[in-house]
């Protein structure tokens, strides 16, 4: 009877095997090392993404695997008297706190990833702008595909604001500088949708983040085997 009872659960566990590729979520550790609430987003959903993240505050969250899209944050996010929820930068538009599905409002420094079958690619994109100083730590892993070793950290962790060139400004309605806009976004003109001054302006502060469409330097690394991934905004320099 035991032995039948193992036969069958031996079944049962190769049939989920089978079913889900062997697949096990992969997990992101999300830390706010910010003076200020953040509010995360994502698009498509991520699943059960707790949006508000409070300064010191450490999230742990599995990702569903295979997953691929765009991670983000929201900052300086409030409710109006009429319960309408908004963010001065990554906003949804959709006046709820709860954001996964709906692309951002630029400027926004994108997390992008695409999850399969354990298998993680990563970037830090400033091609639709940059709110907010991010790293992404695999921890542990290594390299597969274009490259070999362990697997690196990309991030984006100076002050943009120190360099954002007043045509690409952001600002709230106080007139307060919010965040950086990418010159393909803000002025409209296919020559700035490629590698040009603003963008190589931005790689000599963020030389690990991808800065224009079409931008692969540094490749976007595919990691494999790592036990998590730390996902930390406003790193210390």
């Amino acid at each position: 009877m035991a032995h039948k009872f193992f036969c069958n659960l031996l079944l049962l566990l190769l049939l989920v095997i089978l079913i889900t590729g062997g697949n096990s979520d992969i997990t992101f550790n999300f830390e706010n090392n910010c003076l200020e609430t953040l509010w995360l987003a994502s698009s498509p959903s991520d699943g059960d993404l707790d949006p508000q993240n409070g300064p010191g505050t450490l999230e742990i969250f599995s990702m569903p695997d295979p997953w691929t899209g765009s991670i983000w944050v929201r900052t300086k996010c409030s409710t109006n008297s009429t319960g309408y929820f908004s963010c001065q930068t990554g906003d949804c538009g959709s006046g709820a706190e709860e954001c996964q599905g709906p692309p951002p409002i630029y400027p926004v420094t994108l997390l992008n990833f695409n999850i399969k079958q354990n298998l993680v690619s990563y970037e830090v994109s400033l091609i639709h702008g940059h709110n907010i100083a991010v790293r992404i730590q695999p921890n542990g892993g290594s390299l597969t595909g274009a490259g070999s070793g362990p697997c690196p950290a990309v991030d984006c962790i100076q002050d943009i604001s120190n360099i954002c060139p007043a045509s690409l400004v952001a600002k709230n309605k106080d007139g307060v500088y919010v965040g950086c806009y990418n010159a393909c976004d803000a002025l409209k003109d296919p020559k700035f949708c490629q590698d040009n001054e603003y963008s190589k302006l931005f790689k000599q502060l963020c030389n690990l983040a991808h800065t224009y469409p079409g931008d692969n330097n540094p490749p976007l690394y595919k990691c494999s085997g790592a036990a998590s991934y730390n996902i930390t905004f406003c790193p210390v320099l």
